[in-house]
């Protein structure tokens, strides 16, 4: 006859409860008894007043146990409901880390394995159908997850960091910048804009607030080196940085088509300069790191966008629809 001591049967009840119970999934006595026979062996003998005092017993100290009583005589059927998470939240989980581009496919996959431990084992299967994404966006770089726990230590304790950093050739070739030198940075912040990951530091040789894909970085070390506290807007600096280009910020304004009112919403947020320029037009005030990202956004728009100020971006903007104009002709 196999016998287990009573805390051993008791961690064993509260698991069979999250794996296997939910909502819509419940488990009366037997049922329970039979779980118990299925790990232990045939032999295993089970009381079922001792499982009800285990029942009572998880229940007074906050294991939630949800008791079905069904009429005319039926047995009782238990179960366990309450998660930290709810199935709706899991997925929203799942969906952000597949959608993910700065995690491998390896660690996709292992992470949804460790988000669907966080429901029972009926639910989990529900996470199965997770959104589709073309998984050649997906990083190849093992060295992500790592630069991130490092990263997020070092701005935590305000200490020096450097890295080598690096990018992709035409020929697919990782290639290190300044021939594999060294940067020095002061890290402020991690952001994840644009699907990716970046780096907002203060690099020393040129004296100035950059960002970096973190993708792209290579041996972040940690330095004792410290560094006092100093206030920085991330949200600002990021708002003003397009696509993450670096480049000289002042004061810019655009007609928009007004089908585009989302558009600009959903990337500046409601309380963004827009001002009615006719039925059909709006004009967009905003300061922004005027730069070839910025270029390029204002591109995507086509016709429905015309740069108003400065002259000198309107000027850009104009000589760059001129070659494409040029590209097509020949």
């Amino acid at each position: 006859m196999t016998r287990i001591d009573n805390k051993e049967r008791l961690l064993r009840l509260m698991t069979i409860f999250s794996q296997e119970t939910d909502e819509d999934h419940e488990l009366s006595l037997d049922e329970i008894i039979l779980r118990f026979k299925q790990i232990y062996g045939p032999d295993m003998k089970l009381n079922k007043n001792s499982l009800k005092d285990d029942i009572n017993h998880l229940i007074n100290h906050s294991f939630d146990v949800t008791i079905n009583q069904e009429k005319d005589g039926l047995p009782k059927f238990y179960s366990h409901q309450y998660r930290l998470f709810e199935l709706y939240e899991l997925r929203m989980l799942v969906d952000a880390v597949v959608s993910a581009k700065f995690i491998t496919r390896q660690e996709t996959r292992q992470l949804i394995g460790k988000i669907r431990k966080l429901t029972s084992y009926h639910q989990g299967k529900k996470l199965q159908n997770e959104i589709q994404v073309d998984s050649s966006i997906k990083s190849e770089s093992p060295f992500i997850r790592l630069a991130i726990h490092d990263l997020h230590q070092a701005i935590s304790e305000r200490r020096m960091i450097t890295f080598q950093y690096g990018r992709y050739d035409i020929d697919r070739h990782f290639n290190l910048s300044h021939e594999g030198s060294l940067y020095k940075v002061k890290p402020y912040a991690l952001t994840w804009a644009n699907d990716f990951y970046y780096l907002i530091a203060y690099y020393y040789h040129a004296g100035e607030i950059r960002h970096y894909r973190v993708d792209r970085l290579r041996n972040v070390d940690i330095l004792n080196e410290s560094f006092p506290y100093e206030p920085f807007d991330v949200s600002k600096y990021v708002q003003s940085t397009f696509h993450m280009f670096a480049g000289d910020e002042e004061w810019i304004k655009i007609k928009f088509k007004n089908n585009l009112i989302n558009v600009i919403i959903d990337k500046f947020g409601k309380n963004v300069d827009i001002k009615k320029h006719d039925e059909n037009h709006f004009i967009l005030s905003v300061k922004a790191r005027v730069s070839g990202g910025l270029i390029n956004w204002i591109l995507n728009f086509g016709s429905q966008a015309k740069v108003i100020s400065p002259a000198s971006l309107y000027d850009t903007v104009k000589e760059e629809v001129s070659n494409m104009n040029k590209l097509y002709e020949s």
